[in-house]
């Protein structure tokens, strides 16, 4: 009695693994009638299948990444360039995609990366390489995209999302490409050394110019104060000349005698009876 009941159990085991399968939430799967697609795009759960008659084969719903190997491409100039890309890709039709590959991953990502590195031949034949490595390579893989998607969308799937990592310059051509570069850099430079050297001397010659002005302005002004000066101590020689012509005379020889004979050592020769010598002479004598 034990032994059927393990028997029965076994039968019950079998039979549930062989009639039925389970689709997880990160799953698609198709069903086989004697390799016939008969059922597409199961949807997750508990599903029944006819044993030995039906099969079934599941496919991740997931984003999945192609990460190729860089690979060189021909510019406009008739340069290579080493491209290294990635693509995000999920699948989007399974049965498109069984159809067209077989349900091997990596035969659709050998597909994917063939259509990939046609479309980026194609773009990088028509631009230059500065063009491509700097201000266009947004506008390539926007382009590149919408082309590979229409491919793509025959093998039953959908790029999410496609970028160049990294764009270099093979060995052979680096230097002469970094050469030209530099070239180009410095000639820039020597342009804005030469529009600097040029404002310079501009603004030199501007503020020689001021300079001369300030300096004749300010001689001017110091020459119309100085003979306001000058006239004003006239005047008040003048005035003090005519208070009183003999002191004023006589102070003006005091002041003359200091300045003359003030200092050691000098030595004057004038004739006794100068007109110089004056004040030295008193009425008495003295």
């Amino acid at each position: 009695m034990k032994n059927i009941i393990l028997i029965a159990i076994a039968a019950v085991v079998f039979l549930l693994a062989t009639t039925t399968y389970i689709v997880d939430q990160r799953e698609t799967a198709i069903k086989f009638r004697f390799k016939e697609i008969v059922e597409t795009d199961i949807k997750p759960g508990l599903h029944f299948k006819i044993p030995f008659m039906n099969t079934v084969e599941k496919f991740s719903k997931l984003t999945l990444t192609l990460d190729a190997q860089p690979d060189r491409f021909l510019t406009g100039e008739k340069k290579y360039v080493k491209v290294d890309f990635f693509v995000k890709w999920k699948i989007d039709d399974v049965s498109a995609f069984y159809r067209a590959t077989r349900g091997d991953l990596a035969r659709a990502q050998n597909r994917l990366e063939s259509i990939m590195k046609d479309g980026l031949r194609n773009e990088f034949s028509t631009r230059t390489i500065q063009e491509a490595i700097t201000g266009e390579r947004g506008e390539i893989m926007i382009e590149l995209r919408d082309k590979a998607e229409r491919s793509a969308k025959q093998l039953g799937i959908k790029i999410v999302d496609a970028r160049v990592s990294q764009i270099d310059f093979p060995e052979s051509v680096s230097e002469s490409v970094y050469e030209r570069m530099r070239s180009e850099r410095q000639r820039v430079a020597q342009d804005f050394r030469s529009r600097g050297r040029a404002e310079g001397e501009k603004i030199r010659a501007i503020a020689d110019r001021q300079a001369v002005i300030i300096e004749a302005n300010a001689y001017r002004e110091a020459e119309k104060i100085r003979g306001q000066g000058d006239a004003r101590s006239a005047e008040i020689y003048a005035s003090a000349y005519t208070k009183n012509p003999e002191f004023y005379s006589f102070y003006r020889s005091l002041a003359a005698y200091k300045k003359s004979l003030g200092k050691n050592g000098d030595m004057m020769v004038v004739e006794p009876d100068a007109e110089f010598f004056k004040y030295f002479k008193s009425q008495g004598g003295q």
